[in-house]
């Protein structure tokens, strides 16, 4: 299938031996990549030349390959792409040159076309010139087109476009749509300019986040986070220069140390909503989240359908596994499960469940750090990460049961250890903190009907004592015994409840 989105185009010189036969195959697997063939000349002729030595059985196909990934390196990539093809093909081929064809666009400045029937000859008052050259900023004496180039071709483009047909019938001119125009030509290049703005606000993330990690760590350890941040702040100014041309490098400097004035005062708490600073657990958690994020976004961009059936398996079970979790929630039905409940138990509002699947689906990023590291091998054209002609899916089947059992470890482990803080405060009499949603509270319970009627499920009531209540499920009053450490279930029509002061005082005291 032909590859209609691509990121870079590398010209490829291979050289393919054995006579027509193979190099009409070889023709035939470069058209079902989407590389399109532009010229092919016999060995020892065309632009190679004497450089390879003539033979009439090899020729020479000038190839252009379209690949996704960064511009450096995307030679080398091509060139190990062409040549696991032919491998994969059982073709004697050789890439004998590979050279990125640059093709980046420049900005040019955008104007827009004016009448200039409204100017009148001679010399006119400063009022009426500030008057008249507000009213064309705001467009009043546009004429409905647009053109793009420096000021003088753009002036030309106008009058070239828009040529009256009467002589005496003014030429029209132009205004500017952006501040590009003041700029000198070349003009800068999108996606250069895309790059360094991207690595401007990277090297001042890094300088926040080592600001940030500073300020929460202690004073020994200093050393090793202020020369971090100063190096990112260097990082963002150098890049910062790049961004403005020449005679304008301050714009850009200026530009970068906002970045980073802006992003570490938020890092240490100065403009945080709550004034809390990133703590070095957010700020490691959040890096590596973005990361994985960035890196598996790199690798479905790049997938072709041989590679479908090895990698979208885990994505796959990741959407089944979000789709479970928006039903029922995994970490409470765990939560639950600690505590010898059900998640039936647990009235959940679907707000805290959909976070609590947001938490896991978290948890699941963290172990899948390896496919977003091959994202990125993949995009920076890296020679083991480059697509071949065959997948081990032995090894991908393996590191998928790897990534979910260390989801699941995760997972459990969240669940137990907010088991066990409940537990603990429920010993102590203390409030309990709450999971989720799920918030127990301290609960008196006296029954409605006499003791010996009181169906129920658990240890048997005890009206002094208080009982932690995860609320009513349906019909049933969910409780917990904090002595006996056991669930007690019983009918909600049966029983009359009142929050208890804590969990240390006994109910006898709280009655009316």
């Amino acid at each position: 299938m032909t590859q209609t989105r691509y990121d870079q185009r590398v010209r490829v010189f291979v050289e393919i031996h054995g006579g027509a036969h193979d190099w009409q195959e070889a023709e035939t697997c470069f058209d079902r990549h989407g590389w399109p063939v532009r010229d092919a000349h016999p060995s020892g002729q065309g632009p190679l030349g004497p450089a390879l030595e003539h033979d009439p059985d090899r020729r020479v196909y000038e190839i252009e390959v379209r690949l996704f990934g960064a511009a450096k390196g995307s030679d080398r990539g091509a060139a190990d792409r062409v040549r696991k093809v032919l491998r994969s093909a059982r073709l004697e081929g050789y890439v004998r040159r590979a050279e990125a064809l640059a093709r980046d666009r420049e900005l040019y400045p955008h104007w827009r076309i004016v009448g200039t029937a409204h100017r009148r000859p001679g010399g006119q008052p400063a009022w009426r010139r500030r008057f008249v050259r507000v009213a064309m900023l705001l467009g009043r004496h546009d004429v409905g087109g647009f053109v793009s180039g420096g000021p003088r071709q753009a002036l030309r483009l106008a009058r070239a476009a828009a040529a009256p047909t009467d002589a005496a019938r003014p030429a029209p001119a132009v205004r500017p749509l952006d501040g590009r125009w003041r700029e000198s030509a070349p003009y800068k290049r999108e996606e250069q300019l895309q790059r360094r703005v991207v690595r401007v606000v990277l090297w001042a993330l890094l300088s926040a986040g080592a600001l940030s990690m500073a300020s929460a760590a202690p004073a020994v350890t200093w050393w090793l986070w202020i020369p971090v941040a100063l190096l990112g702040a260097c990082g963002a100014v150098r890049w910062g220069r790049e961004l403005s041309g020449e005679g304008r490098r301050s714009e850009g400097v200026v530009i970068a140390l906002l970045c980073v004035l802006v992003f570490a005062a938020f890092g240490t708490g100065l403009l945080d909503v709550d004034g809390g600073a990133w703590t070095p657990r957010r700020t490691v958690m959040t890096a590596v989240v973005v990361a994985v994020i960035s890196g598996l976004w790199l690798l479905v961009r790049q997938w072709t359908w041989g590679e479908w059936v090895a990698w979208a398996v885990p994505l796959v079970v990741t959407l089944a596994v979000s789709a479970f979790v928006a039903a029922g929630s995994v970490l409470h039905a765990l939560y639950a499960e600690g505590l010898s409940l059900t998640p039936d138990d647990l009235d959940i509002p679907p707000a805290w469940q959909a976070l609590a699947a947001v938490k896991l689906l978290v948890m699941l990023s963290l172990v899948m750090i390896v496919p977003a590291w091959w994202g990125f091998a993949k995009h920076r054209h890296h020679s083991y990460a480059t697509p071949g002609d065959g997948t081990n899916i032995i090894l991908n089947v393996g590191l998928l049961l790897a990534m979910f059992a260390g989801a699941g470890i995760q997972a459990v482990e969240s669940a137990d250890a907010a088991v066990d803080r409940t537990t603990a405060a429920a010993e102590r009499g203390d409030d309990p903190p709450s999971y989720f949603g799920v918030a127990p509270e301290w609960t008196c319970v006296r029954p409605v009907v006499p003791a010996a009627d009181l169906p129920g499920e658990g240890p048997r009531l005890r009206p002094d004592a208080p009982y932690l209540s995860f609320g009513v499920s349906g019909e049933t009053a969910v409780l917990w015994d904090p002595e006996t450490r056991e669930p007690v279930k019983l009918p909600a029509n049966q029983v009359w409840l009142r929050p208890a002061e804590s969990g240390k005082a006994p109910c006898a005291a709280d009655r009316d």
